[in-house]
């Protein structure tokens, strides 16, 4: 499909929103912006302040707007009680979806999250079904977070089978950039690995998720459609295999890895949206220089 003519990113004073905000103004797409606040340095082309939650403020950010990105949400379990996490997110989900569709809207992307999978938050030991991971996994599901992802996913499946819209939702892990949180995450790897393998020490560049956003906002698929996106490499220094070993060692492997390769299968987004990381986070910690293939693409 060609590009889309003025594009509603929610969240858009956000990491995610911010990133789509500059993609797209690069890319000559007009944008709408809604966020609680406006911090008066987006990129948006015209901001809108109030919840993503508000039928009547979604209405107001809808106009002109022929497709939508939605980042807007609660990030994680504990910036909320689980009511709040669960309910805010689930209800800005369905409030946006759901205008779009009334409007007319017929392409929506929503940020989902790695935490779909209910490991990095549980509150015991979980562990995947197999790895690598992807979008067949089995998910356990146990706290509010992940439920309200998982909920999005569900409603994004259902505006698609009530309103012909095409959702697309990015499974993203964490998200960054190089002199950004990646390092603080990478020095703790370092220092005590057993805290990524929950996450399975993957990483996403932020400018990448944006990419990717924009990429499912025009690929020629229709329906819904979940799909993993993250760095092809981890934050750990340590080679994947001997992460596994020693941190998930009773789960069965589909594959091998040589190297750092993160043990996400993300054929799904490069079959369907064309999508391929640009951004890899230049790992260098003491005593292990990066390589050459761990180099920041212009």
């Amino acid at each position: 499909m060609s590009g889309p003519r003025r594009v509603l990113v929610t969240g858009a004073a956000g990491r995610l929103g911010r990133a789509a905000l500059k993609l797209f103004a690069n890319r000559h797409i007009p944008t709408t912006g809604l966020d609680l606040h406006d911090p008066g340095d987006t990129q948006a082309g015209r901001m809108v302040t109030g919840s993503a939650g508000d039928p009547i403020v979604v209405r107001d950010a809808l106009a002109g707007v022929d497709a939508v990105f939605h980042c807007a949400a609660i990030p994680a379990p504990t910036l909320g009680t689980p009511h709040e996490v669960f309910t805010t997110n689930t209800r800005a989900t369905f409030t946006v979806l759901e205008e779009a569709a009334q409007q007319g809207v017929g392409r929506a992307v929503i940020a989902s999250s790695l935490s779909v999978t209910g490991l990095p938050w549980s509150p015991y030991p979980q562990t995947p079904a197999y790895l690598p991971i992807d979008e067949d996994l089995p998910l356990q599901v146990a706290d509010p977070y992940a439920l309200s992802k998982q909920t999005d996913e569900a409603i994004g499946a259902m505006m698609a089978r009530r309103h012909g819209m095409t959702v697309v939702a990015l499974r993203l892990p964490l998200l960054g950039g190089p002199d950004d949180q990646f390092d603080t995450y990478a020095r703790n790897y370092a220092e005590h690995p057993s805290w990524g393998a929950t996450d399975l020490w993957a990483y996403l560049d932020t400018r990448d998720a944006a990419r990717a956003g924009l990429l499912a906002l025009t690929a020629p698929v229709t329906g819904f459609h979940a799909v993993f996106v993250a760095a092809p490499d981890t934050l750990s220094a340590t080679d994947t295999e001997a992460l596994l070993d020693e941190h998930l060692p009773g789960v069965p492997r589909r594959t091998r890895w040589t190297g750092r390769g993160v043990a996400i299968d993300t054929a799904r987004a490069t079959r369907l949206l064309g999508f391929t990381p640009e951004h890899l986070y230049p790992l260098s910690l003491p005593g292990q220089p990066p390589s050459s293939d761990q180099e920041v693409t212009p």
